[in-house]
């Protein structure tokens, strides 16, 4: 190796620290989970959390800015594990121009990172630029500026050299790859830069955004000119420590070794056992990093990609030899391997492991025999010919033992065969379809999506300190799904202000209500939604008058209902803080809900929580409240919040500077929502649920203020009446209540010593009443509202009494008939059964029967033939006697 060796921990800061001297803005990578992006579940390049930046809908915080960004990408899963350059996590290392520097620049930085002895320092020589078939330019550029020679320049066509996705901001690229050697080469006599192989590694890649595509291959330039710069850190880390894959780079090799510790596999033993480990490793990273940023296993979504990703690697534990969780141990590693450039996972280590040996033990618990049933299935569709695992078999195995449908497919494969997935998806879809129905009363924003251009300004919020805004003035007006000028009364419609004090509803605090009012104009607003260019839109009707764009308004919330949003949401951060006194601090929110005097508030836990804990939960609220502590709000940059232990939301995409809302000593949390100014003024708490609403997330529902007073009023009043009813006073009503269930008790004791009494008196007279049939007493009779016991009774005096007995007992209740045969032992001797006579008398009822020889019973619903089906008793035990 003829360049110098340098870990991957120290190529993402060199990378960094790099463009910082070009004039570029260090950003932390963003979180995995997209924000106002629902065209993909997880952030899958470094470029992907700027597009409004690229795109001009926002403002970057700088024209040049530098990333490391954490990454998924899941389309090639079956590969992870089988070749050198496949896997789910990687990192992005990416420097982008907004409309500022362009192809020279971005070009000349390039080379000077990669060849400077400075920097990383590779050999100049083996270093091949390419560049888009017609860009001229960016070839003069490598040619004349940076002194490459012309045979060294590649040119390539669109599909591998010109970046697009559908319509929207385009352009060409230019790649610089990497001559690893002719012993990674594929040995073709005209193996070059472009070819499959490994030899020539792409390390590098400008993409010059200076298009813009119609969407119909159209293409005009681009006034503001942008660089999008990627490189993958494991792709350079593999090439400056000359190793074989990204699984041989330094940190991942590192947790490598800790899966082979856990599993006593080690590299090299077998192709299967390398697959497995390597499988293990990437998984592990990947969820490891999903889980901090928020993500919970599920069985949709984002949710879904993590279940798959830890069960596949639980999967190929099993494979290793391991029976038990394991997972979880490995991700101290991660940990350690990573924490520097994102220490949120030191923060989160506790919480994650926690989260990963419950979905362990989860799968633990159903995978053998999931896979015991997968081996029936298997050896049934081998014993039958076939090659394909039918669908319906891989969605019992997902829907009942939570097997991915790639994990089946995996196993099938290794067998030889294909799964049919498209059969497997129809079950999908219409398991969706089905709980799409139960949602259907969710109903949803309508007009949200209405874009309002990109010259209207963002509405400015001044509602933390204000009820009511004047001379707010109206910028747009949407009405039945379009922009209008104007509405007049009884219309409903969406106006947007240049300033409101309506919070809109985000961070699970609902909207405020009110009116806006102007010259003879009322509009009552009912809901409001905040778009993603920060306009504020307010829903309602215009009850009176006319309003126009550009109108001056007032606007006032309604500050009764804004009172009650505030005591619950207060109390909200107060049973965050208390949760994790008690339970412990792998707590996190994990969703929520505040409306006025109610919230619900969901929570990473991982087991049911005592009543003991739900009171000392209640009573630290309580507390808090009584104490009446201060609430300041202020706001600060974010390090510095966080250094003083400020609690963020797991997936929350924050800015630099963030809202810090501090209640004395016991809570601190990040939040833009409204609260009071003293906890005092929150009123009674009091939590009226608590139970389970996912794996491994807990809900707890309460409510503060006016609702729970009256609540308790409500309490109180049942109480009341309940002692008025009992003529006992409150204080004595359980008592009370013990005595009378007491009463109770010994009143239905007697109460079936009465009926037995009575039975056993009925039995006698009917006993002496027998009709001899060859030397057998046959008895018959017919009762009003005995019930089966009551009749079971009679019988069993009669069988026990007379070993000569044949009896048919008929017991009508409402509509029904229940008839009781029972044989004494000479007559069950002599043939007769009591199961077979029961079913014959039945029938003639049109019921069914069965039991054993000496005692059965049946029943039927034909009332009028039940004095012929007991005629039918004698014919019966003469049949059976001939």
């Amino acid at each position: 190796m003829s360049h110098p060796y340098h870990g991957l921990n120290e190529l993402r800061e060199m990378f960094l620290k790099f463009f910082e001297t070009k004039g570029h803005l260090r950003l932390p990578s963003f979180s995995l989970v997209p924000q106002n992006d629902k065209s993909i579940l997880l952030i899958n390049a470094g470029m992907t959390p700027m597009k409004p930046w690229f795109k001009g809908e926002e403002e970057p915080p700088c024209r040049r800015v530098c990333t490391c960004q954490k990454c998924i990408r899941t389309g090639d899963i079956d590969n992870v594990g089988k070749t050198a350059r496949h896997g789910t996590y990687f990192e992005m290392l990416g420097n982008f121009s907004f409309g500022d520097y362009f192809k020279h620049e971005a070009i000349a930085w390039s080379w000077e990172f990669l060849t400077s002895p400075e920097w990383v320092g590779l050999e100049a020589d083996r270093l091949y630029p390419s560049v888009y078939e017609s860009d001229d330019e960016a070839f003069a550029i490598w040619r004349d500026e940076i002194g490459i020679p012309e045979d060294r320049i590649f040119r390539f066509g669109k599909e591998d050299n010109f970046w697009e996705h559908g319509s929207g901001p385009c352009g060409p690229c230019s790649e610089i790859y990497y001559d690893r050697g002719e012993e990674y080469g594929c040995g073709k006599p005209g193996c070059t830069v472009g070819c499959d192989c490994d030899r020539y590694i792409e390390i590098w890649n400008n993409v010059f955004s200076q298009f813009d595509n119609d969407g119909h291959n159209n293409y005009t330039e681009l006034k503001q000119k942008n660089i999008d710069t990627g490189m993958g850190l494991e792709r350079l880390a593999c090439v400056c420590q000359n190793v074989d894959s990204l699984f041989d780079v330094d940190t991942v090799m590192n947790i490598t070794h800790k899966v082979s510790e856990l599993t006593g596999a080690h590299y090299g033993e077998s192709y299967e056992r390398d697959v497995s480990l390597r499988v293990i490793t990437d998984h592990i990273r990947s969820a490891t990093f999903m889980i901090c940023d928020g993500i919970l296993p599920s069985n949709e979504g984002r949710g879904y990609v993590l279940r798959r990703l830890l069960r596949r690697a639980a999967r190929h534990g099993k494979l290793l030899g391991v029976n038990e969780p394991f997972l979880y141990k490995v991700v101290d590693t991660v940990v350690h391997e990573n924490e520097g450039q994102y220490p949120d996972l030191k923060e989160k280590q506790s919480y994650i492991t926690k989260v990963i040996r419950t979905e362990e033990e989860n799968f633990a618990r159903t995978i053998d025999g999931g896979i015991r049933i997968y081996n029936e299935m298997l050896a049934s569709h081998k014993e039958k010919g076939e090659t394909v695992f039918s669908g319906a078999d891989a969605f019992k195995l997902y829907d009942t033992f939570g097997f991915p449908i790639d994990l089946t497919a995996e196993m099938a494969a290794e067998e030889g065969m294909t799964v049919d997935e498209e059969a497997f998806q129809s079950l999908m879809t219409q398991q969706k379809e089905r709980a799409r129905e139960a949602r259907k009363a969710l109903g949803d924003l309508g007009w949200a999506g209405v874009e309002f251009g990109k010259d209207m300004p963002a509405t400015e919020f001044m509602g933390y300190d204000r009820d009511t805004v004047n001379g707010a003035k109206v910028l747009g007006i949407v009405a039945e799904g379009e922009l209008v000028d104007e509405i007049v009364s009884g219309m409903e419609a969406i106006l947007v202000l240049d300033k409101t004090p309506f919070y809109a509803e985000m961070g699970g605090q609902v909207a405020d209500h009110g009116v806006i009012t102007g010259d003879g104009m009322e509009f009552v607003v009912s809901d409001v939604q905040k778009n993603k260019g920060g306009k504020f839109m307010h829903y309602g009707k215009l009850l009176s008058g006319s309003v126009a764009v550009g109108d001056s308004v007032t606007a006032s919330i309604d500050t009764d209902r804004r009172a009650a949003i505030r005591r619950a949401h207060s109390a909200t951060h107060l049973l965050d803080a208390a949760l994790v006194k008690v339970l412990g601090d792998h707590v996190h929110q994990a969703g929520s809900l505040v409306e006025p005097d109610r919230l619900r508030f969901d929570f990473t836990h991982f087991e049911g929580i005592t009543p003991q804990q739900l009171d000392e939960v209640e009573d630290l609220v309580n507390d808090a409240i009584l104490s009446g502590l201060s609430v300041t709000t202020e706001e600060l940059p974010i390090a510095e919040a966080k250094a003083r232990g400020a609690v963020a939301t797991f997936g929350e995409k924050y800015g630099q500077t963030v809202r810090v809302v501090t209640m004395g000593d016991f809570s601190m949390e990040l939040c833009g929502g409204t609260h009071l100014d003293n906890t005092a003024k929150a009123g009674p708490f009091r939590i009226k649920s608590e139970s389970s609403v996912a794996s491994g997330v807990r809900r707890i529902e309460a409510t503060t203020g006016k609702v729970t007073m009256e609540d308790m009023r409500r309490s109180r009043g049942l109480l009341n009446r309940a002692s008025q009813f009992f003529k006992s006073a409150p204080e004595t009503l359980m008592e009370r209540l013990e005595q009378q269930a007491s009463e109770m008790k010994a009143l239905r004791q007697a109460l079936e010593k009465f009926k037995s009494e009575a039975s056993m008196g009925e039995a006698k007279q009917i006993l002496a009443s027998a009709k001899t049939v060859d030397g057998l007493h046959v008895i018959t009779g017919t009762r009003q509202g005995l019930d089966a016991n009551a009749l079971r009774l009679m019988g069993d005096f009669l069988r026990d009494k007379d070993p000569h007995v044949v009896g048919v007992l008929a017991s009508i209740v409402g509509e029904k008939v229940t008839f009781l045969a029972v044989c004494g032992k000479e007559a069950v001797a002599r043939g007769v059964k009591a199961g077979d006579l029961v079913r014959t008398v039945s029938a003639v009822c049109g019921g069914k029967g069965g039991g054993k020889p000496d005692s059965a019973m049946g029943g039927g619903t034909d009332l009028l033939k039940v004095d012929d089906a007991l005629a039918a008793v004698d014919d019966f035990v003469a049949e059976k006697l001939k």
